[in-house]
């Protein structure tokens, strides 16, 4: 496969399948119904559960100097905050890509090796993945008989099936697409096989162990908050059940590795866990899409402003300047 044709399958695949998510979605509610859940919906919730989404990727932001330090770099933070949201912004446009353009801004500002950086990019991802593990686990303890009434009560065999294929599918369309972004470099240069092994163990080596671990509860506390906090901005889904809302939560979040930035995607998750629960379909949809518009409006601002200002930040204080008059911080 030649390099143009995998360029337009990494940007085309995920593209499409966005706009065909967002065409199905579209075919559950009409735009005038979907914009009167918009315009009657509390703007302080909303808010609200975007302040906790915007604490969330500052404290990823500031984990991450832990992860740097064992490897004998200092991260400036005003770079690691603005490199997080650059990350979340080219996800938009490419999956995964961010994640190399993280680890490429840090180096090209710290001086700290891509392939470290990528590693520690690689083992946030890690612990990322625990974090969920434990969440679905305490959902699954705390709500058992609840979930499992509402999965086997609510759901024919043929529908475990068919949501079953489609799972299927998207798992191998994520799997295939990102195939695509293997890096040759990763497969024949030690150097850079060994910065990832280095970036990944810094997790193992760093000095503030606890402090990473508080960070961590804190990002996924912030992201249940984020979630669970503007179900209180519609009046058909304030009464969510903790179990709705555990399992929204969940796949949700799985959406966003499907599209770009879970587009189309995001708001059938979350109709896929509510309807579980008997919560209509059109309140089910337009929950999903008022927090992943009101989530993505943040990221987009925040990214763009971080695109702007990561030059112009480190043309003012350029890291050997910093070194030598550490009182301009």
């Amino acid at each position: 496969m030649n390099s143009s044709l995998k360029a337009i399958l990494k940007i085309g695949l995920p593209l499409a399948l966005g706009i065909a998510l967002v065409w199905y979605s579209l075919s559950k509610i009409s735009l005038s119904v979907l914009w009167g859940y918009f315009s009657t919906a509390k703007l302080s919730w909303i808010f609200l559960g975007v302040g906790f989404g915007i604490l969330s990727h500052l404290s990823r932001a500031y984990r991450w100097k832990y992860m740097i330090e064992p490897m004998g770099y200092t991260l400036r933070l005003p770079n690691s905050i603005m490199a997080v949201y650059t990350t979340y912004l080219v996800n938009y446009a490419l999956p995964r890509a961010g994640e190399v353009s993280r680890a490429t801004i840090i180096a090209n500002y710290e001086g700290v090796p891509f392939e470290k950086g990528f590693g520690t990019i690689i083992a946030e991802r890690v612990a990322d993945l625990l974090a969920m593990i434990i969440i679905i686990c305490a959902a699954l303890v705390l709500e058992f008989e609840v979930i499992y009434d509402a999965l086997f009560s609510n759901i024919s065999f043929v529908k475990i099936a068919l949501i079953g294929a489609v799972v299927t599918v998207i798992i191998l369309l994520i799997y295939y697409v990102l195939t695509l972004f293997k890096i040759r470099v990763f497969t024949t240069i030690k150097k850079f096989v060994d910065g990832i092994i280095e970036g990944v163990m810094s997790i193992f080596r760093m000095k503030q162990k606890w402090a990473f671990i508080a960070h961590t509860i804190f990002i996924w506390v912030m992201y249940l908050l984020m979630f669970y906090v503007p179900v209180f901005s519609l009046e058909a889904t304030q009464n969510l059940p903790l179990a709705a809302v555990l399992i929204g939560f969940i796949f949700a979040s799985f959406s966003i590795a499907a599209t770009n930035g879970g587009i189309g995607a995001y708001p059938l998750a979350v109709m896929a866990a509510f309807t579980i629960f008997n919560i209509p379909e059109a309140p089910s949809i337009a929950f999903g899409w008022i927090i992943w518009t009101s989530q993505t409006i943040m990221l987009i601002i925040l990214g763009g402003l971080s695109m702007l200002f990561l030059p112009l930040y480190n043309r003012w204080y350029p890291k050997e300047v910093l070194k030598q008059s550490p009182q301009k911080l």
